[in-house]
């Protein structure tokens, strides 16, 4: 909702800022990941077990990333629950299906950790499927 002069909310403003933030996030970890020869296949893919931030291609294996902002790589790190985790689980298996090698495809879960600089911080295999 708009005030009447038509000016934003300050929720509406806050929900801007995280918006633009996150994709800034996203774009900074595209990046580092590109420098290490990596191809993105996907950004934010979605399935019915919920979004994954970035998929990308490591020779072999399938890497199914979730990024994460803070002030700093530590507080960053503290955004990422179990549940959350789970749901990226049951999404990258939806994801592993559509491969040829379905579930057996190498894969691995990464955790890409920016502060409010654009530092990133690449947590390989962060976490395994719940």
């Amino acid at each position: 909702m708009r005030h009447l002069d038509g000016s934003r909310t300050a929720r509406q403003l806050r929900g801007a800022n995280a918006y633009h933030a996150g994709r800034h996030a996203e774009a900074a970890v595209t990046r580092v990941y590109e420098r290490r020869g990596c191809g993105v296949a996907e950004h934010r893919w979605t399935g019915q077990g919920g979004e994954i931030d970035l998929i990308v291609r490591d020779g072999p294996a399938t890497v199914f990333v979730e990024v994460k902002r803070g002030r700093d790589l530590g507080s960053a790190a503290t955004h990422l629950r179990p549940r959350q985790m789970a749901r990226i689980a049951a999404a990258a298996g939806e994801y592993l299906d559509t491969l040829p090698d379905g579930s057996l495809s190498e894969a691995r879960f990464d955790v890409a950790l920016v502060d409010e600089y654009g530092g990133v911080a690449i947590v390989e295999n962060a976490f395994g499927c719940a």
